[in-house]
């Protein structure tokens, strides 16, 4: 009796299973109550039906669900608030564009992006990060990297036939039914006559048509046939030595700015007469700003002390200049500076899934309390980037000046 119980009840959780949203059961094979918006679990579901109780102040839950009430999120300084924490809904915080905030690390986090076959359910913004959906069907997305909504499917018009069906990565492929691929035939006897083809037309005196049985001669249609053709690849010819060029061209910048790195870096390092006569024999003049900028003054001392100006304070192009230089560091990069900046490497990780990585660790450091430039110069001290310590204009740390 108790095996065809416990039978009994198994059998009835694989039928409900489907209609039951937590797809939990009690021990008696009653379907376990979700909690809704506001409340949370108070006892779990087991002997009995799951207990919810009203979520107290701080905590919230925002969707019917089998978890005890979440803690809200507090905003930085740096960042407003937009929205109170309420009952049914966590504090909303209000980051750049491209960015939302995540309460879990309380930092603004680049937003995801959705893939090929994917198509955007939900925006990145107030509400969180982007949500993606598989392109159900009658819709596609081509996209590699997409941040628009699953596209509808196109279908072939009456003078086109279908060649390929829509898949979710990509569109309906039709093509104009005129576009026919010339084949010869078949003789009566099995043999194919070289000479004729299909569709080769001789038009008489009488205005009847006949079979061309000598040189074949091509009508209207098959000559617009043959200049499409060789359109098109006179077009792709043309994309193909376009983007040639453009390669040389990048190839040729890249090759450029590289060089005047390499002397804008040789400048700033050489102060020697030496130097200064082989600048002047190489009729590369510099600029005595630029210089004074870079390098103290002879018969003065720089400030022990460090530099109380704030990071976020300093012009646009300096903060650019320190980017692009950790960029190029190589193995000391942005990275080991958000290490010695006391990140911890899930932050890294996360912050690493933006396209520029560096700008987003420098911008939310930037936003906490005390970020002076004089600390910055302190953790790139530690990471052996003086070069870029150099940028900001602090105190070179344990470098004498001549």
């Amino acid at each position: 009796m108790g095996l065809f119980v416990v039978t009994a009840l198994l059998l009835l959780k694989v039928t409900l299973g489907d209609a039951c949203a937590s797809k939990k059961f009690t021990d008696s094979g009653k379907c376990c109550s979700l909690c809704p918006a506001g409340f949370g679990v108070e006892t779990p579901c087991g002997k009995e039906d799951t207990k919810c109780a009203p979520c107290p102040r701080g905590t919230f839950s925002s969707s019917e669900d089998l978890e005890s009430c979440r803690a809200c999120a507090k905003c930085p300084s740096s960042l407003p608030m937009v929205a109170h924490c309420s009952a049914i809904q966590d504090t909303l915080c209000e980051c750049d564009s491209g960015y939302f905030f995540m309460s879990t690390f309380s930092l603004c986090a680049p937003c995801s992006k959705c893939t090929r076959g994917q198509g955007v359910v939900r925006e990145c913004g107030l509400q969180g990060d982007t949500v993606c959906e598989a392109c159900g069907p009658g819709t596609y997305s081509e996209e590699r990297i997409s941040t628009k909504p699953c596209q509808t499917c196109t279908l072939c018009t009456d003078i086109e036939v279908e060649i390929r069906s829509c898949l979710p990565n990509s569109d309906t492929l039709c093509m104009d039914k005129k576009l026919h691929i010339l084949s010869r035939p078949v003789d009566t006897d099995g043999s194919k006559d070289p000479s004729r083809l299909p569709g080769l037309e001789e038009v008489t005196e009488d205005g009847e048509t006949s079979t061309a049985t000598g040189t074949p001669k091509f009508t209207p249609q098959d000559e617009g046939g043959s200049s499409n053709i060789l359109i098109y690849v006179s077009v792709l010819a043309a994309v193909v030595l376009g983007l040639l060029i453009y390669v040389a061209y990048k190839c040729w910048r890249t090759c450029k700015q590289k060089k005047a790195l390499s002397k804008a870096r040789a400048a700033e390092m050489g102060s020697s007469p030496e130097g200064e006569k082989l600048q002047s024999d190489s009729g590369v003049f510099l600029d005595s700003h630029s210089l004074q900028d870079n390098q103290p003054s002879k018969g003065t001392k720089r400030d022990s002390k460090l530099d109380n100006r704030l990071y976020v304070n300093l012009p646009p192009h300096r903060q650019e200049e320190v980017e692009r230089l950790l960029q190029e560091g190589g193995g000391r990069g942005w990275r080991q500076l958000g290490v010695a900046l006391g990140y911890e490497p899930e932050q890294l990780d996360l912050v690493g899934r933006g396209e520029a990585p560096t700008h987003t660790l420098l911008s939310n450091w930037a936003q906490k309390e005390g970020s002076t430039v004089g600390l910055l110069c302190s953790a790139l001290t530690r990471i052996e980037r003086n070069d870029v310590a150099s940028a900001l204009t602090c105190p070179t740390q344990g470098v004498s000046v001549v």
